[in-house]
Order: C-alpha cells, then sequence, then structure tokens
C-alpha cells in the first residue's frame, strides 16, 4: 500500500494527475500544502479526485485547508487529517510516495 503525498495546486503543475494516472487501487492520497485545492468541489480539477475517491481513500490535511480558507469548499468524503494523523499514515502505509 502507498500513501501519495501531492503539495502543488492542480492549476500550476501536473503532479497530481501524473500520480492518480499511475497510482494503484487501494492506495491513498494525501492532499498538503498547496495540493489541497483540488479538493474543492466544483473545479477542473474535483473530477480527477471525484474518480480518485472510488478506488482510493483521500485526505487532506487540515492546517493547509484552514490556511487557504477552503473548509467549506470541499469535495464530500475526503478526510481531514491533522499533523498526527499525517504521521500515524505515514507509518500505516508501506511507501510514501511525494509527487512535486
Amino acid at each position: 500500500m502507498i500513501l501519495h503525498t501531492v503539495n502543488k495546486s492542480p492549476s500550476h503543475n501536473n503532479c497530481l494527475s501524473s500520480c492518480l494516472r499511475v497510482a494503484p487501487a487501494n492506495s491513498a492520497l494525501l492532499l498538503i500544502e498547496d495540493g489541497v485545492y483540488a479538493a474543492v468541489e466544483n473545479t477542473e480539477s474535483s473530477g480527477l479526485i471525484i474518480n480518485a475517491l472510488e478506488t482510493m481513500k483521500v485526505y487532506a490535511l487540515e492546517p493547509d485547508v484552514k490556511a487557504r480558507a477552503l473548509s467549506d469548499r470541499l469535495i464530500a468524503n475526503i478526510e481531514l487529517v491533522d499533523y498526527a494523523r499525517f504521521v500515524k499514515l505515514t507509518g500505516q502505509y508501506h511507501t510514501v510516495q511525494s509527487w512535486y
């Protein structure tokens, strides 16, 4: 099982689409830093996230979501995590793959 982390906005970088193109089912995606913009509903990238939710768990780092005032605009079924849960996720998955 792989935990993929994406830290770039999908409007400025293609790392989200690259990640989702190769990520196997049953992996997980953690959106951090500007990557949390991918979690916003009704955007160009929301379709990618909605499709990803069918085969993987999608998380977003809550402090980054709050810092960008996005809390009330997120796609349903994205789980917000704090820093402590972020650390637990890195131990839960066998591999952590960062996408830049």
